[in-house]
């Protein structure tokens, strides 16, 4: 997908895609957000916010979601159910430095960081994010919406559901599931399944109250 690129947000993990999008060599107009931390962002202007982006038609330009998750990624699949519904379409993001295998399947508007590993049969789906220096194994599948933090470890035939979250350091072993919306708590050691909603820490991991 090509075209001038809008990323919504404007704070930490926008710096992050609008780093690899530069390194890529996109065409980056600017980014959205009504309470930005900075202005601009590597160079990239402020346009506004929701309502800037509606100045361009849907078609005239393609959006990367920069909204974070830390924790909790109902925010991030807000922003992007949000513009999908007005008919914007998503930009997959690829840091140039990341290692990805040829036949690996990347949803509209996942995101593959700085350094991070995908390899063979593994699926990454719609708005997700292998973070930076992440390593995800062979033949993972990696849920719409899910987030694998920075410096996480997935082992081969990992899945992850729908908008879960792996903190960063967390290393999940081979053949585990964690169901949608799950946390995987910093630096935990996941060796069995994780349920629906879960959270889990520590090492080996255990269910924790919300």
């Amino acid at each position: 997908m090509t075209g001038p690129i809008i990323v919504i947000g404007g704070r930490g993990h926008a710096k992050v895609v609008i780093e690899a999008l530069l390194r890529d060599g996109a065409e980056v107009i600017g980014f959205a957000d009504p309470t930005p931390l900075e202005d601009p962002v590597l160079g990239i202007p402020l346009l506004g916010g929701d309502e800037a982006v509606e100045t361009h038609a849907a078609g005239s330009v393609v959006l990367a979601n920069g909204v974070g998750s830390v924790g909790d990624t109902t925010a991030r699949r807000a922003a992007f159910d949000r513009f999908r519904d007005r008919g914007y379409r998503f930009a997959t993001v690829v840091h140039p430095s990341a290692v990805i295998a040829p036949d690996v399947v990347l949803g509209e508007g996942a995101q593959v960081m700085a350094g991070a590993v995908v390899q063979p049969g593994c699926r990454i789906g719609a708005n997700a994010v292998v973070n930076t220096g992440a390593r995800v194994d062979h033949d993972c599948h990696i849920g719409d919406h899910a987030q694998v933090s920075p410096g996480a470890v997935l082992c081969g035939l990992v899945t992850v559901g729908a908008g879960a979250h792996i903190g960063a350091g967390a290393v999940v072993i081979q053949r585990t599931a964690i169901a949608d919306g799950a946390l995987v708590a910093a630096g935990a050691a996941v060796v069995a399944g994780v349920a629906a909603g879960a959270r889990v820490m520590g090492v080996p991991a255990r269910e924790t109250a919300p």
